[in-house]
């Protein structure tokens, strides 16, 4: 359990993982100030989603951060060009978007610094995930080590710790771990290409992703899906 009171920047993007981050962060006690990032996704649904979170989980609102990655798109979720592929394919896929993960944590890093928190947390996993290097735990313990040779409050003696709680969860035991908490899950959003009122098509790799993984918790998915073609 933290310290009463000790702060912690928390990434929240709306989706299940970040969510269920978010009610760990709580639980263990953490003042927690969560942070969205806008960057030019495909939709603002997301973005939605954790404003509700949140605000079911008596947080704070998060503070939200405009950027625009679609200046260098390069990844189906920044290019309306590439389309969200609907089928497993081999490899990373195109809807990997370059340093997104490297980007957010950094972000969150100049938050944490200027709250005087020394504790950021990512909702990453590396179990069942679509294989983006940035989830990975090396490399979050790289950041970290980064993290702590960048700052003037680490140089200071301030240290900060990364937290990533779901990096070696598989996804039915992320659910399970956040409906312990009290998520949910019906006011996150996870879809690649989600409706601008949130519904889910059901065919992306993160849909299908989110439905094992409810299907293997033995739990029903509440997700709200848009209707279906035929």
């Amino acid at each position: 359990m933290a310290e009463a009171g000790k702060k912690a920047v928390v990434l929240l993007s709306g989706g299940l993982d970040s969510a269920t981050t978010l009610a760990i962060a709580l639980r263990e006690g953490y003042d927690c100030y969560p942070l969205s990032v806008d960057y030019g996704q495909r939709h603002a649904a997301e973005l939605e989603a954790a404003r509700r979170v949140a605000r079911a989980l008596g947080a704070r609102a998060p503070k939200t951060v405009k950027l625009d990655l679609t200046t260098f798109g390069g990844s189906a979720l920044t290019d309306a060009s590439l389309p969200v592929p609907e089928a497993p394919g081999e490899g990373i896929p195109v809807t990997y978007v370059p340093a997104r993960n490297t980007i957010l944590l950094a972000l969150g890093l100049a938050y944490a610094e200027v709250l005087g928190a020394q504790d950021l947390f990512i909702g990453a996993n590396a179990i069942d995930y679509s294989g983006y290097p940035d989830c990975r735990p090396q490399y979050l313990q790289a950041f970290e080590a980064l993290a702590n040779l960048a700052t003037k409050a680490a140089v200071e003696g301030r240290r900060l710790t990364l937290h990533a709680p779901l990096v070696h969860l598989s996804k039915a035991e992320i659910i399970r771990r956040g409906t312990a908490l009290g998520v949910d899950y019906a006011l996150t959003v996870s879809c690649y290409q989600a409706s601008p009122e949130g519904l889910a098509c059901g065919r992306c790799d993160a849909c299908r992703l989110r439905r094992g993984g409810f299907e293997a918790a033995g739990l029903p998915d509440p997700t709200h899906y848009q209707p279906q073609p035929g």
